[in-house]
């Protein structure tokens, strides 16, 4: 009983140590200070990439997506999103072993008047995949997770990269 008492304690200590230290799990209500109150964004209406990007800036409280870019203080323009997928290794029979999985975006933001704030940023994410020919339909699954995960890492480094940009 009094081994449990003091494993209890020395948990608490710990969460205790860590919450104070401020230590917060990465995508934790991170905020950024955008240095804009308004944003066009250049993605086609059916993009998941766009409407992941908006759901995160909606979520902070002081930016507002425009759907004109006239009325916008600052404009993300994607100059271009690829996804791609390459032999990484073979087994010995010549068959494909790994994928080698990327995802690359392209854009940059301009003030209303045209003036760039941040030039041509490209993003390049890879993961690795291992397959399996006879586990095709749970392999293609994962590599849509892969590119979800990705999806998702592309939108956190875009926000810091907008939250980066020096005021308007």
């Amino acid at each position: 009983m009094r081994t449990i008492v003091v494993r209890m304690f020395v948990a608490l200590l710990a969460a205790a140590t860590l919450a104070g230290c401020g230590f917060k799990l990465r995508g934790s209500g991170d905020q950024y200070n955008m240095p804009f109150q308004s944003i066009y964004l250049a993605f086609p209406e059916t993009s998941p990439l766009g409407t992941e990007l908006k759901r995160n800036l909606r979520a902070g409280d002081n930016v507002r997506i425009e759907d004109d870019a006239s009325k916008a203080q600052a404009l993300f323009d994607v100059l271009s999103e690829s996804r791609g997928k390459a032999i990484l290794s073979l087994n010995s029979l010549g068959r494909v072993r790994e994928y080698s999985l990327s995802y690359t975006l392209v854009f940059r933001v301009r003030d209303a008047n045209n003036k760039e704030l941040l030039g041509p940023t490209e993003i390049t994410l890879r993961r690795n995949i291992a397959f399996d020919e006879s586990q095709v339909l749970a392999k293609e699954s994962e590599e849509q997770l892969l590119y979800r995960d990705m999806q998702a890492d592309l939108v956190q480094q875009i926000m810091r990269r907008l939250a980066a940009i020096k005021p308007i």
